[in-house]
Order: C-alpha cells, then structure tokens, then sequence
C-alpha cells in the first residue's frame, strides 16, 4: 500500500468534490440470482457465505478503483484486496474477521474456515492493514429486502449487506445493497462490479 497524489489518478475530480462532504457514501441494491452458489455449496459442502466472499473479492479484484481507498484525507493505493465477514462468536456477540482475497477458491475456503473459526473461539478481531478490505453482513436467518449501512466517517471502505435467499420455483435470489465512498468509484464502477459480481456466481 502507498500513498499516492490524488491529482494524478482517475479520481482527481472526485477526491475534490467528495472528500468533505458530510454524506459521501452511495448505496446500490441489487438482485442477484445465486441458485448456481446454493448448488455448488449443498453439493461440494462448501459453505454460502463463503462462496459469496470469494465471488466479491474475485469481482472487485478485476476493477482497478478497488484498488484504492480515501484513509483519513489521504488516497491509498492498495495492492491486493481482502473482504471482511462478521462472526458469531463464542461469547454470543459478534466479531470483524479479514481474509485475504485469493483467486484460487480453495485457499480462500481454507482461510475463510481457519480465521473464522479462530476469531469466533478467541473473540478477537482478525484485520488485515495492507489490503482495501470490502465489508460484508450476511443477515442469512432473516428476511430483508435491504439495508443502507452506517457511515461513521472513520472507516470508508465499500460495504454489503444481504439477508436471507429467496427459492423461486426456477431460480433462488438474493437481494444485496451495496454501499461506496463516491471518492473511490463512481456509479458506473459501482453497476459494472455488481454486473461482475453476478458473472462471477454464474461461472462458478
């Protein structure tokens, strides 16, 4: 990671205009037709929320506004990506796990399960620093139709948030928001890594 100059990067006229907005953050809600990750997962074993992580991260790792991040009044440039997910843990709270973003599905499933486990049996947080991480919220016992996350103007990462998939008779949906900085990416980056994100799940 690195800090670079804002005025020479795609995001110039952004970090000006939305750097110090009050709200800077937009949200995006999308239906997603996931039939083909609650096939792979009853039949491999393998788990929802994990195949939707890995799905994330491979989408966001292909546009380069990912890359980077407003931190503080700073832009960062990132090198790699990590997508966060929130643990039930052993004392009924929850707790923010990171795991870093790998392409190979496998390693990814193995560090998914290691570090989760881990933070729900210790209770303590895993963080990644040198990744932009993207958030996630899976609210899978409840149903949603969706949730604008809170802006606390400390952290600015992207963030999603997804309740509980429908089952159709032909297809099984998935209602997602998707919330972003406006100085990281515009609407349109926004659309394209929701267009993505469903190409990812349907070529699993």
């Amino acid at each position: 990671m690195e800090e670079i100059n804002p005025v020479e990067t795609t995001r110039a006229y952004a970090f000006e205009m939305w750097m110090k907005a009050p709200m800077p953050m937009v949200t995006f809600f999308k239906t997603l037709d996931v039939s083909r990750l609650v096939r792979i997962g009853k039949r491999e074993g393998l788990k929802f929320n994990m195949l939707m992580c890995w799905c994330i991260g491979r989408a966001a790792s292909r546009i380069k506004e990912f890359h980077m991040l407003p931190v503080g009044d700073r832009l960062i440039r990132y090198d790699s990506v990590a997508v966060n997910t929130i643990v039930a843990n052993s004392r009924g709270e929850v707790s923010s796990c990171d795991i870093p973003f790998s392409d190979n599905l496998s390693t990814f499933n193995a560090d998914y399960l290691r570090l989760t486990s881990q933070v729900a049996a210790t209770c303590e947080n895993h963080d990644i620093v040198d990744s932009m991480v993207i958030g996630t919220s899976a609210l899978a016992q409840f149903d949603i139709d969706g949730a604008v996350g809170m802006y606390s103007g400390i952290f600015n990462n992207p963030f999603m948030i997804w309740g509980r998939y429908r089952k159709g008779w032909f297809k099984t949906t998935l209602v997602v928001s998707f919330q972003f900085h406006h100085t990281q990416m515009d609407g349109a980056h926004a659309a394209k890594f929701l267009d993505l994100l469903q190409k990812e799940i349907d070529g699993l």
